[in-house]
């Protein structure tokens, strides 16, 4: 599909400009709580909610949700899910790279065996883990639901943005210093969970941690102090996913598998820049 020929169908137009509108609010929300994610060797939470959103997706199908109450009947999910991570992450029992494994990949498989049972076909699955390969399906819900989401993380990190790096770099002082950690912390699992399901149809189950994984990765080898890493972490993962977003529509491709492997070209040549500038 070409540039004109998107430009001249009024319909093609409003479809693309809605969903390059979503993936750059959802690609923005998820570089910010990416960075704190990351620094706190959380990120392993975006990877376990979202195979976590996969099993939502499973449980719509088998309650016959599927289709236009999807993302309404996966956060609900989502969110419990993000809450359980956090709880059994700060156990002394279980590490947090190990919770967010065992939620994951139980996750994957009870949504594996819903779908076996109820003889989903594999294209379906395809797209629940790798997103869809047609921007149609993207709904103005999702657009309203991006819009809102981005102006309440953007609001709570302005509002919270002391006490966010206090927690990210020295929780026990943040403690002491009587900031209530642990809802910050919950708040944080909760976004993160609400900005998974709204950039899971674009993205896939699979793909959509990467938009907190790599963008914080990639600004963190330029990068010497939090607030430029959040400002170099936007701007990247803003791009990427536009230049991602755009090669999908011109080569046909599925919008997930190109925009993270923009996103890896970019951690890469970063990271050769960073190496330069140290030296």
């Amino acid at each position: 599909m070409t540039i004109e020929a998107i430009l001249a169908s009024p319909f093609l137009t409003a479809v693309v400009i809605r969903s390059l509108i979503v993936g750059v609010l959802v690609s923005l929300c998820s570089a910010l709580l990416g960075v704190s994610l990351v620094l706190k060797r959380y990120s392993m939470i975006g990877d376990g909610l979202s195979h976590v959103g996969f099993f939502a997706l499973a449980l719509c199908t088998a309650a016959g949700v599927a289709g236009a109450y999807t993302m309404e009947a996966s956060l609900p999910v989502v969110i419990l899910a993000a809450v359980l991570i956090l709880r059994l992450s700060r156990s002394k029992k279980i590490k947090g790279d190990a919770a967010c494994a065992i939620v994951s990949t139980g996750a994957v498989a009870i949504g594996t065996l819903i779908n076996n049972i109820l003889g989903v076909r594999s294209a379906d699955v395809c797209s629940s883990l790798f997103g869809s390969a047609s921007l149609v399906t993207l709904t103005d819900k999702d657009l309203w639901l991006s819009v809102i989401l981005s102006a309440l993380v953007l609001v709570w990190y302005v509002l919270c943005a002391r006490r966010i790096f206090a927690v990210t770099f020295d929780e026990p002082f943040a403690r002491s210093a009587g900031v209530h950690t642990e809802v910050l912390d919950l708040v944080m699992a909760i976004l993160t969970g609400i900005t998974i399901v709204v950039g899971m149809k674009m993205m896939g189950a699979i793909m959509i941690s990467a938009l907190i994984l790599f963008p914080p990765m990639t600004a963190m080898r330029v990068t010497g102090s939090f607030r430029a890493t959040v400002w170099v972490s936007a701007v990247v993962s803003v791009i990427s996913f536009a230049m991602g977003f755009v090669l999908a529509c011109l080569f046909s491709l599925q919008t997930g598998a190109t925009v993270v492997t923009v996103q890896l070209v970019m951690f890469l040549a970063f990271a050769a820049a960073g190496k330069g500038i140290k030296r």
